[in-house]
This record gives C-alpha cells, sequence and structure tokens, in this order.
C-alpha cells in the first residue's frame, strides 16, 4: 500500500506513513477543509526579505559616505555639508523602513495561510492556535518566543520532519540578534551624536563628524550581519515550505459532486479520455400473435338485391322505389366485389306476383261498372 501523500510504501504494522506522518487510508488533504494558496504570496515575502536587507547594506555603509563628507566639509570649513550628510541619510533610511514594514505584512499573511493550511493535512500536529500569527509579535515578550513556535510547527509539518529544522533556529537567533543589536547600535549612535558640535568652527569640530561617521561604520558591522543571515535563512525557509506545501494541495480531490475534469471526478462519455459505451445487448421477447381484426374493424359484406328490388329493399316498380332512404346506418365502407346474382326461390317469386299492381286496363273497373 502506497502513502497517498509522499508516495512511500507503508507497511500495516504502522498506523501512520513513517516519512510525512500521514495516516493510512488517509487522503493527502482532507475533502472539506479549506486551503489557502501561498505560492504568489511566499514569491512576494522573498522578494520583499531580499530588498529590506539590500537595503540595510545601504544603510549600514553609508556612515562610510557621511566620513567622506565630513572631510570635505573640513576641507571647504563649510557646515552645509554636514547638514546634506545628514539628509542623504535619511533618504538611504526611508526606503528601508518602507520595505521592512511591507515585509513583516506579507511574512506574517503569509504564515498565517501557511499555519491554516496544516488544519487540512491528515497528520499534522500543529500546537498554536492561527490568531497567535498575528498575536505572536504584537504581544510583548511574547514575542521573544510565539513567532519562532508557529515558524517550528510549519516547517515540521509541511517538510515532514520529525525534530524543527535547523535553519528554523538560526533564522531566530539572526533575526534576534538583529532586533537588539540594531536597537544598541541606534541608541549609542543617537548618544554620540549628541556629543559633536552643533556648529563646528575649527578642524576639531569637523573632525569629531569623521570619528563619529567612521565608528558608526564599525558598529553597524555586527547587525548587517545578523540582518543578511536571517534574511537568507528566511528566505529559504519560506522557499522550501511554500513549495511543500503547494505541492500537496495539488493532491486534493475536490469533495464529491465536482465538476466533470477535476482529479477524481468521474469523466462523462463524450469527454477525452472517457470510456467507450457499451451498446446494450437486446432482450429476448415473447413471440406475439398475429393481430385478429374485431368485428367493428371487419367491413360489412355488400350482397346485391334480387332481380326487380331495389337497393333499398323496396320492389322495383313501388312508388317509394325510387326513394332514397332517410336514414344512413354505419359509416360508408369501401366497394368490394360483387357476389354472383342467382334466381330468387319460388317464395320469393310468389311474394313479388302476389304484390304486383293490376294492370293499366282494369284501373278503376269496378267504379265505372
Amino acid at each position: 500500500m502506497r502513502c497517498q501523500t509522499c508516495g512511500g510504501g507503508t507497511s500495516p504494522a504502522l498506523n501512520e506513513c513513517s516519512t510525512c506522518r500521514t495516516p493510512l487510508g488517509q487522503p493527502a488533504v482532507a475533502p472539506g477543509v479549506p486551503t489557502y494558496p501561498v505560492g504568489g504570496l511566499g514569491r512576494a515575502v522573498v522578494a520583499a526579505v531580499a530588498a529590506t536587507a539590500v537595503l540595510y547594506t545601504l544603510v549600514a555603509f553609508y556612515p562610510a559616505v557621511g566620513a567622506v563628507l565630513a572631510r570635505r566639509a573640513a576641507e571647504a570649513q563649510d557646515t552645509d555639508v554636514l547638514l546634506g550628510a545628514v539628509l542623504l541619510e535619511v533618504l538611504f533610511i526611508l526606503p528601508f523602513g518602507v520595505a521592512h514594514l511591507t515585509a513583516a505584512v506579507l511574512m506574517i499573511i503569509w504564515t498565517w495561510r501557511a499555519r491554516k493550511n496544516l488544519d487540512a493535512f491528515p497528520g499534522a500536529l500543529p500546537q498554536l492556535n492561527p490568531g497567535w500569527v498575528i498575536a505572536g509579535w504584537l504581544v510583548p515578550l511574547a514575542n521573544f518566543v510565539v513567532p519562532v513556535r508557529v515558524m517550528a510547527g510549519i516547517a515540521r509539518d509541511s517538510l515532514w520532519r520529525a525534530r524543527t529544522p535547523v535553519l528554523v533556529g538560526v533564522w531566530w537567533a539572526a533575526w534576534l540578534a538583529f532586533s537588539l543589536s540594531e536597537r544598541l547600535v541606534s541608541w549609542t549612535d543617537n548618544q554620540e551624536y549628541e556629543r559633536l558640535p552643533e556648529d563646528p568652527f575649527n578642524d576639531i569640530g569637523f573632525q569629531a563628524y569623521v570619528g563619529y561617521y567612521q565608528d558608526a561604520l564599525v558598529r553597524n558591522l555586527v547587525p548587517l550581519a545578523a540582518c543578511l543571515i536571517a534574511a537568507a535563512s528566511l528566505i529559504v525557509l519560506v522557499r522550501r515550505i511554500t513549495a511543500a506545501q503547494q505541492a500537496r494541495i495539488a493532491l486534493a480531490v475536490p469533495a464529491w459532486p465536482a465538476p466533470p475534469g477535476w482529479p477524481g471526478a468521474p469523466v462523462p462519455y463524450g469527454w477525452p479520455g472517457a470510456p467507450a459505451p457499451h451498446p446494450a445487448a437486446p432482450h429476448p421477447t415473447a413471440a406475439q400473435p398475429a393481430a385478429t381484426p374485431t368485428a367493428a374493424e371487419t367491413p360489412p359484406a355488400v350482397v346485391a338485391p334480387p332481380a326487380g328490388v331495389s337497393p333499398s329493399g323496396v320492389p322495383a316498380g313501388s312508388p317509394v322505389a325510387g326513394a332514397s332512404p332517410s336514414v344512413t346506418v354505419g359509416p360508408p365502407v369501401a366497394a368490394s366485389p360483387e357476389l354472383p346474382v342467382t334466381d330468387p326461390s319460388p317464395q320469393v317469386a310468389g311474394a313479388l306476383s302476389a304484390v304486383s299492381p293490376p294492370a293499366a286496363g282494369a284501373a278503376g273497373g269496378t267504379i265505372g261498372a
């Protein structure tokens, strides 16, 4: 039996896959549980973090530019050059602040989606509620522990690791080192800057600015190294987790009923790849007897009247012989071949002679007598 998540072999003696910890017989993604795409958002996080690291590198090395400008101000005895150096430093810091804020917002959104996807992965064992993805960065003191615990759970359940990957510890240690050292360096820089003369009027005053920028450059090396390590490790983590979750979400089978063409849905006849329909075998039926026409359907036989009798049955020569019948019974029927006419029987001939009219000469003879 193969695991439906990683494709590795499983043993009936174990209740879960030894590689990805998916329970035996369970799908890669639980049906009916929503999942969230992290591919595009993960690429945005990587780009924002990389931009933040590059911009901070420029900020960290800016004191070298400030020292050059301070020397030029000392040579020209021009305090406006020192003011220009301060304004130029602000122009370096502002883009870094925007990139840092953008990376933080995108990182929180990506982490929330990655954490919610764990609820749809059978075998995943998240330890913290998705709400801690946001609250962990905002609650004082908790922001030293909660974010790394959330990331550790996401990395374990997404990368199929029994233990937290070392890269998570490297990222968090470097991030804490950067956060603390950067604040310490900023506080030290502010203290040193306040000791500088506001309006230098000799070489000693200008050289104080040169020394300030040189010392700031050295102090910035520690947070710069921590920033680069944290950024590099976070980029690798985000890329790996994003790829792993996207690959697992792609194995999801939609809940039934699913539109034709989706993975796991039946393919109807007529679609590409559908099996050809089998012709139905004819069912044997009993032979039906020939239909026998009923009495209503059988046309009546037409019999020719005897000689001397009209078709209406009145003897020929009768006053009503030529009259047409007043009532017609039954629908007209098709003509059928006439039967051969035979001589009437003696009884019919006698009856006809009895009703024959008297001769024309005898008419009225009794009255005239």
